[in-house]
């Protein structure tokens, strides 16, 4: 019902109509989208729940596929609960305080406890109040190749971002940071250093595919869960991509096209681990593996680029 009356209201607003490009600004350097630039104030004051799971993750970096695990979780691998709305209105994305129907501080306040909650921030834009509730994390990190091209895919297709420019200008902009919240590098060394001091359970992307049950245990010990094997293994299967890739939701085929061009790319597009050897030159690669090793200097924190 909930999801109903949001579709309906979005109709109403006539999101067919022409809908240009969204303009960024910056948060102490981060870049974001300026409308949640704008209300940063009322982000940063968002008021946390002691039992809010909060998943946080770099974009296009598992967001929704983690999202939907812990949904199916939670609710005992019941399928037909977890289709009760669209990803956006299940899970609130914090920063995502705008004007409208998918407006995220109201959809989270009138959701009763507990809830579980999205964000794309780096560490050091997470609201206070997280911290203070001390609530639980879980943060999906994807190696850097296969999310920029992720991500660029995403770019073209979104309205609520940017133009990305050419491949190689996308490339650019991504080592140096110039994309939406900001850089790869620091958002996933800041959340890595982070676990040490809090309540953050921090997965792989490409552990999740290459063993998703052994992946998704560790899920169900973090929220203190057992389940019995036949609901953990039909939570692997609807949680698969090809199934997550004909769920609408889950894969935003109900944002309007003026917003989200499925035509251009697919929200969910390939699901795979190694897809960066199709976009990068043998140049870009060279260059872009010097740039790597400098800036994951010092950090323990190691990725998989391949399986």
């Amino acid at each position: 019902m909930q999801y109903t009356m949001a579709l309906d209201k979005m109709k109403a607003l006539n999101l067919e109509s022409s809908v240009t490009r969204s303009e960024t600004d910056e948060v102490d350097g981060v870049p974001l989208p300026k409308k949640v630039c704008d209300r940063w104030d009322q982000i940063w004051n968002f008021r946390a729940r002691p039992d809010d799971l909060l998943i946080a993750t770099y974009a296009k970096a598992g967001t929704t596929w983690i999202q939907e695990i812990v949904d199916m979780i939670q609710h005992d691998g019941d399928t037909e609960k977890c289709k009760r709305a669209t990803t956006y209105l299940r899970h609130p994305f914090i920063e995502w305080v705008l004007p409208g129907p998918f407006s995220s501080d109201k959809n989270a306040e009138v959701m009763p406890s507990p809830r579980t909650l999205k964000t794309h921030l780096p560490l050091q834009l997470v609201p206070p109040s997280f911290w203070e509730q001390k609530c639980k994390i879980i943060y999906v990190a994807r190696n850097a190749k296969d999310n920029l091209v992720s991500y660029y895919h995403f770019y073209r297709m979104n309205k609520n971002m940017s133009e990305p420019g050419t491949w190689e200008e996308f490339l650019e902009k991504f080592k140096s940071g110039q994309v939406l919240w900001g850089s790869w590098y620091d958002h996933v060394k800041g959340w890595w250093e982070a676990k040490e001091n809090h309540r953050i359970l921090y997965l792989f992307y490409e552990d999740l595919k290459e063993d998703p049950q052994r992946e998704i245990q560790k899920v169900l010990q973090f929220l203190e869960k057992d389940l019995e094997k036949e609901v953990l293994d039909k939570i692997i299967h609807h949680t698969s991509f090809e199934i997550m890739k004909d769920n609408p939701m889950a894969n935003y085929t109900f944002e309007p096209p003026a917003l989200m061009d499925h035509s251009i790319s697919p929200f969910m597009r390939k699901g795979t681990v190694g897809d960066w050897k199709n976009h990068f030159t043998v140049a870009q690669n060279v260059k872009f593996d010097e740039d790597y090793r400098k800036k994951m200097a010092g950090t323990s924190l190691t990725f998989r680029m391949e399986l």
